[in-house]
């Protein structure tokens, strides 16, 4: 997909979540939500495999892109989404920063604070996905 990254994980969508919500706590950043849409979807009397979002991130970086283009806000707080797949492989996808700047026309402003998000996501979806 276009601006979308995907990642196999080993572990279980609850245990990815909670992987990538000890890093982030380590890292300082903040956790803002955890939705765990399989579970509203069972209040709501619906079927839906695992899938979990976790919003979070450091409002220093956040802050600069929306000084850039205020727009970008609608973006922010970053976002990953594990999933579980219909043969019961895991997922964890996020949106590239590279395609957040290209969205919101974000200029060299926001450049080094895009690329330090890119670089942090990248790492922390691969160390949360992985044994």
């Amino acid at each position: 997909m276009n601006g979308l990254t995907s990642i196999p994980s080993d572990f279980s969508v609850k245990e990815t979540i909670d992987r990538i919500v000890a890093i982030l706590e380590k890292k300082g950043l903040t956790i803002f939500a955890r939705i765990d849409h399989g579970a509203n979807a069972e209040k709501a009397g619906l079927t839906l495999r695992p899938t979990e979002l976790i919003i979070f991130g450091n409002p220093r970086a956040g802050t600069v892109l929306m000084q850039d283009n205020q727009i970008s806000g609608i973006d922010l707080p970053v976002k990953a989404l594990a999933w579980e797949d219909e043969t019961g492989k895991v997922w964890l996808s996020y949106n590239e920063t590279a395609w957040l700047v290209q969205r919101h026309n974000l200029t060299e402003k926001s450049a080094g604070i895009a690329r330090d998000i890119e670089q942090g996501m990248r790492l922390v979806m691969q160390e949360a996905s992985k044994k």
